[in-house]
């Protein structure tokens, strides 16, 4: 898998539009037919073809204990939270996830929910059929940053 930030997420980060301590974060996912583009993507209303079938809600699943942590060690600022399930998940076919998407939906419309990042599960398409799709996240956390 390779899992990215949206470089926008830095820009909504700066301007206030993302408290990963307060807000609602969740991870929604899409099939291939999604492109993620880091440069361009700051909202939600820029992804496209969600997944739909048995076992999964549209807007996807809240990130349940998100958490913000800073190692004065390491100098990494990391964030993490809960693993998420959708079970049974029965996305097959057209509907299979490629990407994972993790954005904030605090804000009152798609067209100002900030995404955070996300992840490809490369060339073969995930089909979960009837069984349970977990997203199980790195235990150095959802995602960090080194500070130099």
């Amino acid at each position: 898998m390779i899992a990215k930030y949206y470089g926008l997420y830095f820009k909504s980060l700066s301007e206030a539009k993302i408290n990963l301590a307060a807000d609602t974060i969740k991870v929604m996912l899409c099939t291939s037919a999604y492109t993620p583009d880091q440069d361009t993507h700051q909202f939600k209303s820029s992804v496209t073809n969600e997944v739909s079938g048995t076992g999964y809600t549209a807007g996807g699943a809240t990130i349940t204990g998100v958490s913000v942590s800073y190692n004065a060690s390491t100098n990494v600022l990391s964030f993490d939270g809960g693993d998420v399930s959708w079970s049974p998940a029965t996305l097959i076919g057209a509907n299979a996830p490629r990407y994972a998407v993790i954005y904030d939906s605090t804000p009152a419309t798609d067209a100002t929910r900030p995404l955070i990042g996300y992840i490809n599960f490369e060339t073969d398409d995930y089909a979960p059929n009837g069984g349970t799709l977990t997203i199980q996240w790195n235990a150095g956390g959802i995602g960090s940053v080194t500070v130099n």
